[in-house]
């Protein structure tokens, strides 16, 4: 198929429609294929529409000529871009634009010889194609092919297509070739079908005439009649178009509706969007029959009530908040109200409704399940005395105990049994396990040990010995259990202490060596190395102190005055006497630059000294020049020179002969900042300093950068804001639980609200409680009534057990239905009854044998 982006047969059909060509009348085309439409009108209406329409002539034929060229142009154009297509032997594009061109030509060719109504209908046929409103898939096969509509997309396409899809698609693999039902798709939209749905019959598009016969005033595949069918989603409204291809549109009926909630009157709307909504407020009643829906006007049962109410339990002894949603709840508390029999409460917990009858009412079995028997709700069942029969734990034997209370014993039948190993067998008591004495010799997963477990299985254990293998930090051992790969690092925690050992940082072992002191707030404590008694003050550093700053102040010799240079006690001077290399792979032996005093240089101090009255002049005296230089925190270095006057001008400041300030700005720098400002010595205030300062988070787990202006300007309160990393803090608590707060400052807060599951000393009671409250408190969790009872029984039930044991008889087994009856005469006096009549029997008996014996003696005495 060839997809284009124009629908001619669309086009034909809306100028068809035209009330002069109608009056003409139908007629049926003659040898046109299925599906095509005609080319030319008929004759007789095309000429009595030319002779009506002579002064329309020539202005139509010019419109149409100009359309044409436009139109042509067009072709020829998008002829020229890529364009998609099925087809892979496209012709290239010549003077008419190409196959496309053609296309269209061809299309055109029959109504450009055609004058009149022609030209109208080919205008408006032009217009519609300009548009572009649609895009078909025009077929190119035969018209005789057998074409069939599909019932869910409406589209129509040949029978061969259906079947050569389903050819395509079964045959991808030959092992379920012919086997599978392989779905097909639509051509046009790509819907899959089942095999099963493949149409067999030729319809319109609405479905009511089969074999529709061609019209070429109709649709192709068009019947011509209403369609007529319901419009999806239902909405009791059928079809009005005349049979149409594709999807019904949505019903455009009008009716009167109200909005969602029903409050607003009704208005008139199309029937496909009749749901509307009038923004007010729902105002029903909520299910929870207390509040009102507060949401806006809206369609379907309203949402369940958000608000939270105080609401009792099922059994109504306790009142708790809880959302209006969900009413019912239980608490867990046992009922204990007195059950019908007067005699027992109920156990279970918080419930609706009746409590129901006692469980130990009606007919009820002994231990063993094979009696059962009708007593009162106060009297336990007896042990019937036959064997209990019930399947051990091992669950190949039965036991072979009298009817008892509690648990069954352990089985103690002789089987034979195998060893794990599968080495050896030995005859033991059914409930014990046999492990021979072989140990395994296979390595475990460690690769280092060998198994060593007796009776191994073959499945060795994970090795549990230590790994001792020396770490990365090559200080510690590994203290892991021995295992494959790489050790983890060491867990261990190294202090850094600062030079002067005030300030003190943690780094994991190993790192000690590689990690510079911590910055110390602290002054320095080292003695000076000058001459001065004191250094100036600074902040505790690693390393030697830096070069003294302070004036010499010793006296020059010579002279009274005492020395205004800088100390020079410790200057750092090129070493002279170093010895040469011989090559570049020897070491140095000494440094470059050693330590060393220099001499006080001479006395610059100005002293009067007379001169000759012809030699007195302006002269230099030796002493810095001090002038104050543009920047207004320095002053002229220069020996004493000449300056030029400028009239009007301060004397102090510096002139053209003064030297230019070259250095960099020396200004304080805010409380907090460490860094220089980066500009050279300026006038007024530095500006704010935007660089970032690293720091370490409160949990030391993080670095963090802070712009250096917005860190010092906050205060305390922020600081501790702007080093927090928000992650949760890492400490553990004295409980053993993580610490819930945020990346924090100082020491966590003890609390825990963590939540402990507690038992009652018989493990029964389980409840929840902080733990907080568990360390502070004892026995928060203690036994009730029921738990003293159950140990009773059990305590019981035990002692009950030990003596059946230690009976020891044993019985056949037997089914007896035991019913509480009043005893008859018989079963009063039977035992009576019975022993005479028993001696009567054993008398006899011993009366025959006597006879029978003397008959055998006489016998052998007449022998």
């Amino acid at each position: 198929m060839i997809w284009t982006s124009q629908f001619l047969s669309s086009v034909v059909v809306g100028v068809l429609m035209d009330p002069v060509w109608r009056q003409q009348g139908r007629g049926r085309g003659q040898g046109q294929g299925r599906g095509q439409v005609t080319g030319h009108p008929p004759p007789g209406a095309v000429r009595s529409e030319v002779r009506g329409t002579s002064e329309v002539k020539v202005s139509s034929q010019s419109r149409f000529e100009e359309i044409r060229k436009s139109d042509r142009a067009a072709a020829q154009r998008l002829a020229t871009e890529p364009y998609s297509s099925s087809s892979e032997d496209e012709d290239e594009v010549g003077e008419d634009g190409g196959k496309r061109g053609k296309i269209l030509q061809s299309a055109l060719s029959p109504y450009t010889s055609h004058t009149g109504a022609d030209l109208t209908l080919m205008m408006m046929m032009m217009m519609m194609m300009r548009k572009s409103e649609h895009h078909f898939s025009v077929c190119v096969c035969s018209g005789d092919a057998d074409v069939r509509l599909l019932e869910q997309t409406r589209h129509y396409l040949h029978e061969k297509w259906a079947k050569d899809s389903i050819f395509l698609v079964s045959s991808v693999t030959d092992e379920d070739f012919g086997k599978k039902d392989h779905p097909w798709p639509c051509p046009k939209c790509r819907y899959e079908y089942r095999p099963q749905q493949t149409p067999t019959r030729y319809y319109c598009y609405c479905g009511k005439e089969a074999e529709p016969a061609p019209d070429p005033w109709l649709l192709p595949h068009s019947c011509g009649q209403v369609c007529g069918r319901e419009f999806k989603p239902s909405c009791g409204h059928h079809c009005l178009l005349l049979c149409h291809p594709g999807p019904c549109p949505p019903c455009p009926q009008m009716v009167s509706v109200s909005c969602l909630c029903g409050k607003s009157s009704r208005v008139p709307r199309r029937c496909s969007a009749k749901a509307w909504s009038c923004t007010q407020i729902c105002g029903r009643t909520l299910p929870c029959r207390t509040h009102t829906c507060a949401n806006t006007c809206h369609a379907g049962e309203c949402a369940a009530c958000p608000r939270v109410s105080l609401q009792a339990c099922a059994c109504g002894r306790r009142r708790a908040e809880r959302p209006c949603a969900s009413p019912e709840w239980h608490c867990d508390q046992v009922c204990g109200r007195p059950l019908s029999c007067g005699n027992h409460t109920c156990e279970r917990v918080c419930h609706a409704g009746a409590c129901g009858g006692c469980p130990r009412a009606g007919n009820r079995s002994c231990s063993c399940g094979k009696t059962k028997s009708v007593l009162p709700c106060t009297v336990d069942v007896p042990t019937c005395g036959d064997t209990c029969g019930k399947k051990l734990d091992c669950g190949l034997h039965t036991c072979s105990m009298r009817c008892h209370r509690g648990a069954c014993e352990t089985c103690r039948q002789e089987v034979e049994k195998t060893c794990r190993c599968g080495r050896y067998s030995k005859l033991l008591p059914c409930h014990k396990e046999y492990l021979c004495e072989s140990k395994c010799n296979k390595t475990r997963t460690c690769n280092r040990h060998q198994c060593k477990r007796k009776c191994c299985a073959g499945n060795c254990p994970s090795c549990d010995m230590s790994c001792g293998r020396m770490l990365g930090c090559r200080n510690h051992k590994c203290p892991s259990v021995c295992h494959q790969g790489s050790c983890y690092p060491c867990p261990e925690m190294v202090e850094v202490r600062c030079d002067c050992g005030s300030t003190v940082t943690s780094v994991p072992c190993g790192r000690e060596r590689s990690t510079k002191p911590p910055r110390c707030k602290e002054l320095c404590r080292k003695p000076s190395s000058c001459h001065h008694s004191s250094l100036e003050k600074h902040r505790c550093h690693s390393g030697s102190c830096p070069p003294c700053k302070q004036p010499c102040q010793r006296p020059l010799p010579g002279c009274a005055h005492l020395c205004p240079a800088p100390c020079h006690d410790q200057v750092l001077v090129k070493a002279a006497d170093r010895a040469l290399l011989a090559g570049p792979w020897e070491q140095p032996s000494t440094p470059a630059f050693v330590r060393t005093a220099l001499p006080c240089p001479s006395c610059l101090v100005p002293i009067p000294t007379p001169v000759p009255c012809h030699a007195r002049g302006p002269f230099s005296c030796g002493r810095p020049c001090g002038r104050t230089l543009a920047c207004s925190n320095h002053t002229c270095s220069l020996e004493c020179h000449h300056v030029t006057a400028v009239p009007d001008s301060d004397k102090t400041k510096a002139g053209q002969e003064c030297v230019q300030c070259e250095e960099g700005c020396s200004k304080p720098r805010p409380s907090g900042c460490p860094h220089p400002c980066a500009l050279p010595c300026h006038h007024g205030n530095c500006p704010p300093c935007t660089l970032m300062i690293r720091q370490r988070c409160h949990c030391k787990m993080s670095k963090l950068y802070n712009e250096c202006v917005k860190f010092t300007s906050a205060d305390e309160q922020s600081k501790q804001l702007l080093t927090s990393c928000q992650n949760q803090c890492p400490k553990q608590l004295r409980c053993g639980h993580r610490c819930r707060l945020a990346c924090h400052a100082g020491e966590c807060d003890q609390s825990c609200s963590q939540r402990v599951k507690l038992k009652c000393p018989c493990k029964r009671i389980k409840k929840d409680f902080p733990c907080s409250r568990v360390r502070r408190e004892n026995e928060l969790l203690t036994c009730d009534e029921t738990c003293r009872e159950l140990r009773k029984k059990h305590a019981e039930a035990e002692l009950e057990a030990f003596e059946k044991r230690q009976k020891g008889r044993k019985k056949k087994n037997r089914k007896v239905t035991e019913v509480e009856t009043e005893e008859g005469v018989w079963q009063r006096y039977k035992l009576r009854l019975l022993m005479p009549i028993c001696g009567i029997l054993l008398a006899v008996a011993a009366f025959y044998l006597l006879q029978l014996t003397n008959e055998v003696t006489d016998g052998e005495n007449g022998r």
